[in-house]
């Protein structure tokens, strides 16, 4: 699923108070860094699908000349939202929809993630929290 004029806010859960860099471990790159080097480098540039993808290739070090069969393959089983990225969850970061379906990441404490928050004509949804909530 993607969306479109939305806002994805950080999880509920998150403990993330200002927007982390996420980093490599152990010299090896993370999905979270992987998702947040490539939107933030080219804001709107990528759709949630592309990104996923990219990531997939990026943390897999795949090299071939099939990757349109390979992207096929690989979205051939639905894949989460952004909703459940380590950038929401975890790394305070808030991911904007444009009208095309493009994304941008926003730390939670910027002046434009409060904008999107204010904004009416935009959609929000919040980031799925990590853990589930006691029902009493």
């Amino acid at each position: 699923m993607s969306y479109k004029n939305t806002f994805i806010t950080i999880s509920e859960d998150s403990i993330a108070t200002s927007a982390i860099v996420p980093v490599p471990r152990n010299n090896k790159p993370t999905i979270a860094s992987i998702e947040y080097d490539l939107i933030k480098k080219h804001p709107y540039e990528y759709t949630q699908a592309d990104v996923q993808f990219k990531t997939y290739v990026l943390k897999n070090r795949l090299d071939s000349n099939n990757l349109e069969e390979i992207r096929e393959q690989f979205f051939a089983k639905p894949k989460a939202c952004f909703r459940a990225s380590p950038l929401v969850k975890k790394y305070g970061w808030g991911i904007h929809y444009d009208q095309n379906g493009k994304i941008a990441i926003y730390g939670v404490n910027s002046e434009e993630y409060q904008q999107f928050l204010h904004n009416d004509e935009i959609q929000k949804r919040k980031g799925i929290r990590s853990k589930r909530q006691n029902k009493s």
